[in-house]
């Protein structure tokens, strides 16, 4: 293996360095850093991905592995989303949510909320992390406990 040893590279026109073809991978070795594209931020393992948010701490990141904004009312249907392939009208107020790519596990957090387009009082949605193909909502009202349509489903899956 080659190596090139040398304390800075600077592009001979413009301002990109281009190291690699498309589609190849480049390694930092342990205890590198790099600044500009990612000015704080390390792989850390191969496996976490870590940065220091400026508080003068590294921690991992857990990012946002799916989420979805879609209306439950009549047919549903998907406004948008990342990683969801499918939702599954279950009854009134019950939706099973289905990830393209599965969670490593069930054990993942949601964040959702519910709502008409106008009434916006007495609202909850709650969620089952059924397997880690797919999660239960619920949409309800506190009150009389009820499940009703909701107009606008959204949901963020965090693992």
């Amino acid at each position: 293996m080659s190596q090139i040893s040398v304390d800075s590279v600077i592009p001979q026109s413009g301002t990109t360095i281009t190291v690699g073809a498309s589609g190849d991978t480049v390694n930092l070795g342990s205890g590198a850093s790099t600044n500009g594209f990612l000015p704080s931020a390390i792989a850390v393992s191969g496996t976490d991905f870590q940065f220091d948010s400026g508080y003068g701490s590294t921690a991992t990141a857990y990012g946002c592995r799916a989420w979805v904004n879609f209306n439950g009312t009549g047919t549903v249907a998907i406004r948008d989303s990342a990683n969801i392939s499918s939702l599954v009208d279950n009854g009134v107020g019950k939706y099973a949510v289905n990830f393209t790519t599965a969670m490593p596990d069930a054990n993942y957090a949601v964040g959702a909320s519910a709502n008409e387009t106008s009434d916006f009082g007495d609202r909850q949605l709650s969620a089952t992390p059924t397997s880690s193909s797919l999660c239960d909502l619920y949409s309800g009202r506190t009150a009389t406990t009820t499940t009703y349509d909701a107009a606008y489903v959204l949901a963020a899956f965090f693992r």
